[in-house]
This record gives structure tokens, C-alpha cells and sequence, in this order.
């Protein structure tokens, strides 16, 4: 199936201007009729504290993984068939 065709169909082929048009009005909708998230600054604080830490170990793990692709690659010359 051509993808072309597909990507201009429903929200994401509508104009960025009429997408966050229709995107506002169901957040002032949500807010009126109380079911919209009101953050506390002690709920936003956690939250941040969080995506903190989640960063620190997603970089974290990456460096480890570097350091296992670089090891995996090491040759030994004292190793070497001559």
C-alpha cells in the first residue's frame, strides 16, 4: 500500500493550526467537566525528581552497554595466529 496516501487521512494529515484547535477545545472540555489532571507542586516536584532519576539510569545503562561493544570488538595481540 502506498504510505503516501495514508499520510494525509484524519488528525495527522489536518493543518498544525486546525490540529491544536481541535486539541484546545477538548482540553478546555476536560478542565470544565473536572476530569482534566490538576498537578500539586508537590506531585509536580516528584514527577520531575523522577524523569531525573529515569534519565540518569537510561545514560547510565548506555555507557555500560558502549563499554561491552568496545570490549567485544578488543582483539588481544598477545593472541594473534601468525
Amino acid at each position: 500500500m502506498d504510505k503516501t496516501k495514508i499520510a494525509g487521512r484524519g488528525f495527522a494529515g489536518m493543518d498544525p493550526e486546525r490540529q491544536r484547535d481541535i486539541a484546545r477545545q477538548g482540553g478546555t472540555a476536560a478542565h470544565r467537566v473536572g476530569h482534566a489532571h490538576q498537578w500539586t507542586p508537590e506531585q509536580a516536584r516528584a514527577a520531575a525528581l523522577k524523569g531525573h532519576a529515569n534519565r540518569k539510569a537510561r545514560e547510565h545503562q548506555a555507557a555500560i552497554q558502549a563499554a561491552g561493544a568496545q570490549l567485544a570488538t578488543f582483539t588481544d595481540p598477545s593472541k594473534t595466529e601468525e
